[in-house]
């Protein structure tokens, strides 16, 4: 899984999913200034990452839950696409969670079928402070599904991420990770070591950290 995390890093890179600006950040919808910036949504449209991606999710699934899962649930909109995707290769059910209720219709969280006693493995592109990724565990717990745990393509390893999770009894199994990015990155020249302690900081406290 090492050399796999470092390779689908790369990947991210290549295809510019995943940006550095230290001297000019992003801004989050939370309010954070951050550094970085991932659209992993580009996968999608370069099918040799995708195809990892999902051959990716396809071995931490197996590995972690072998064959304990009745259902891949998918977090909106994000990992609607790449959650369908595993759910076919592993033949699997597959649903996808709205980040609200539907306003009109049916009013549905949740997209799809499911069954109270179902084991699920949710499916996430991206989690930063695990809010976002969290509310559709608990859309999916509050509706009878009993979730095995999350599967993401990248995190930026956030402590306050990680007690959330924790907090909640979710266990999390990522693709790639802030520490495996940092050493590809700076390898192959995507960012320079004198960026790589404004990066540290900011990952430290992301919520008060501003540009030098």
């Amino acid at each position: 899984m090492e050399n796999m995390k470092h390779q689908i890093a790369a990947q991210l890179l290549q295809i510019n999913a995943i940006k550095f600006n230290p001297a000019n950040p992003y801004q989050w919808t939370s309010g954070w200034q951050s550094p970085i910036y991932c659209d992993n949504r580009k996968t999608l449209s370069h099918p040799q990452v995708r195809n990892l991606i999902k051959k990716g999710f396809v071995e931490l699934i197996r590995r972690h839950y072998g064959q304990q899962a009745d259902i891949i649930a998918g977090v909106a909109t994000g990992a609607i696409a790449i959650g369908a995707l595993t759910a076919e290769a592993l033949d699997l059910p597959f649903v996808y969670v709205r980040s609200s209720q539907k306003k009109h219709g049916l009013e549905n969280t949740i997209e799809g079928e499911i069954q109270k006693g179902q084991r699920a493995v949710v499916v996430e592109d991206l989690i930063s402070t695990g809010k976002s990724s969290l509310q559709a565990v608990e859309a999916l717990r509050q509706s009878g599904v009993k979730v095995l745990g999350m599967a993401a393509i990248f995190t930026y390893g956030f402590d306050l991420a990680r007690e959330k999770f924790e907090h909640h009894q979710c266990p999390v199994h990522t693709l790639t990770d802030y520490s495996s990015l940092m050493e590809v990155a700076l390898d192959q020249g995507y960012l320079k070591e004198k960026n790589r302690q404004q990066l540290e900081q900011w990952r430290q406290d992301p919520a008060n950290w501003k540009p030098a």
